[in-house]
């Protein structure tokens, strides 16, 4: 192997494991929180990437579908609870009204911008928009009730959810694979290496994220809730953050970042319906590096993978998936003989 083979394998695993970054960012955010090891994580991945192409083709998403079935059914979950806890008729409408008015817009409006050929940033924005309200939706449908489960169950549930949302995503996007175009198609010279002006997309994009989430936890209010909740749930109950709205929001996130990861992959690989738990399952590799706890040691995991995994590729290409998911086994070994752990109830 070469320089310059080399320096194509290096920006091809740091191009990946920018994206697994992110995965491994919502990953351990989600699980400190909520104790939930959110498997279905690399499902907004596939949703975000199949809506922009879909919406690039002219064609109404199959994601508009999928959110109005999953509002209906959560809406239709609070109905039930709420009519047998006795709660107010008008309590129920404002409550229903607040579920299903944000995926109802949205729908509508990507009904009409689908055929009207939207500059692809606007069909990006919009494929953000879509795919976004799942996971405050998802927690609200199948984790909400289950807050103070033990971890064990909860990952019983995620297994659940993962298998129903790669079922459901079949259902409504298909079994035809795509590829999005390019955000940016100029290349660059860098050392003899090639470097794509969508690599950059994703290097800056990455970058820009996690500084934002930085400032968000470390600035605002509801990000000092959400690393109060993560340090000692019991203590922010005490202090009057809700656990509940918690999960929410940090769902809510992990989509966002799902589906913007979904927008950065797309270009470089074709996804199919069922691609995101691959692509998920990498940034839990990089999470369990960190122990689903620390940020930065999730940013160094996924680097690491992407690296392993681009290098791997060229030893030895058949084995490469092998190889990557070998690695958390000696994490987990150490991680366990290092840390005795003790569950939260």
């Amino acid at each position: 192997m070469d320089a310059t083979i080399a320096g194509i394998l290096a920006l091809d695993g740091l191009t990946n494991g920018a994206i697994y970054a992110l995965l491994a960012l919502a990953t351990v955010l989600v699980f400190a929180v909520t104790r939930v090891i959110f498997i279905p994580q690399g499902e907004f991945v596939a949703f975000g990437a199949l809506t922009l192409a879909l919406l690039q083709s002219g064609k109404v998403p199959g994601t508009v579908w999928f959110l109005l079935v999953v509002a209906a059914a959560v809406t239709l979950q609070d109905l039930v609870n709420g009519l047998r806890r006795g709660q107010a008729p008008q309590r129920l409408a404002m409550q229903a009204l607040r579920t299903l008015a944000w995926p109802v817009v949205v729908s509508v409006f990507a009904i009409w911008a689908a055929p009207q050929g939207l500059p692809m940033l606007a069909q990006a924005a919009l494929t953000v928009a879509l795919v976004t309200p799942f996971g405050s939706l998802i927690y609200r449908l199948a984790y909400e009730s289950l807050a103070d489960a033990s971890v064990l169950v909860l990952l019983i549930v995620s297994v659940g959810v993962h298998f129903a949302l790669v079922g459901l995503g079949l259902y409504f996007f298909g079994a035809e694979g795509f590829r999005n175009p390019s955000f940016w198609d100029q290349r660059f010279s860098l050392g003899g290496v090639a470097l794509s002006g969508q690599a950059l997309i994703i290097f800056a994009a990455s970058l820009a994220l996690i500084v934002g989430l930085w400032l968000f936890f470390e600035r605002s209010l509801a990000g000092k809730a959400l690393r109060a909740t993560a340090v000692n749930r019991l203590g922010a109950r005490l202090m009057g953050i809700s656990s509940n709205g918690a999960g929410r929001l940090s769902f809510t996130m992990a989509a966002f970042i799902g589906a913007l990861s979904g927008l950065l992959i797309g270009p470089t690989t074709t996804v199919f319906y069922d691609s995101g738990f691959l692509i998920g399952l990498k940034g839990f590799v990089a999470a369990v590096f960190a122990g689903l706890s620390s940020y930065p040691l999730a940013l160094v995991g996924a680097l690491a993978v992407g690296l392993l995994e681009s290098f791997g590729s060229f030893w030895a290409s058949a084995y490469k998936e092998v190889i990557v998911f070998s690695t958390i086994l000696p994490v987990l070994l150490w991680r366990s003989l290092r840390d005795p752990h003790s569950e939260e109830h």
